[in-house]
């Protein structure tokens, strides 16, 4: 059995000493790691700089497709306006057409035409008529059908030996 006596007790060491021994073993990790964190974080912001030029780059692209599409989506407009503008005044035409093809179907024969007055959905006959009769049988015939909502007598009167009258038809085709 042997014993070690150690007769010289370690002594405190003071406090810089034992501040020297840290900075000599330690801190050298802490300096290494430190400077890993720093290279990351410097090749990170490469990589965030690399994306916003990326990010201004598509900005840029798109602005240039706005302008150039931007001319070409105001001509769309233009043209679907003048479209709808066309179409507008074809269905208008097509109401005129109605009209007179429904006022010529039914207008008695024994009558004449003095004037004709075609607006928007109405028509005002100006007219002669040697028989009665037929005026009345027409005036019959356009309510009956009910194509006009309004048919009315403006004027009627005798004239040598015929009758001059005016009658007023509006609202064609509504109910």
């Amino acid at each position: 059995m042997s014993y070690k006596i150690n007769l010289m007790p370690k002594k405190d060491a003071p406090l810089v000493d034992r501040i020297m021994y840290f900075a000599l073993n330690y801190l050298r990790y802490i300096i290494v790691i430190t400077q890993l964190v720093v290279i990351g974080v410097f090749f990170y912001r490469f990589q965030v700089d690399q994306k916003i030029i990326d990010l201004k780059e598509s900005v840029e692209q798109k602005k240039e497709i706005v302008n150039i599409v931007l001319p070409l989506l105001n001509e769309a407009a233009r043209i679907d306006s003048k479209n709808k503008e066309i179409t507008r005044i074809i269905q208008g035409q097509e109401q005129y057409k109605e009209m007179m093809a429904y006022l010529t179907s039914v207008f008695p024969e024994t009558a004449k035409l003095s004037s004709l007055e075609i607006k928007s959905d109405s028509i005002k006959i100006n007219g002669l008529s040697t028989d009665p009769r037929h005026l009345q049988a027409f005036y019959n015939l356009l309510k009956k059908d009910k194509k006009f909502t309004n048919i009315e007598f403006q004027s009627i009167k005798k004239v040598d030996t015929s009758y001059e009258f005016i009658i007023a038809l509006n609202n064609y085709g509504k109910k």
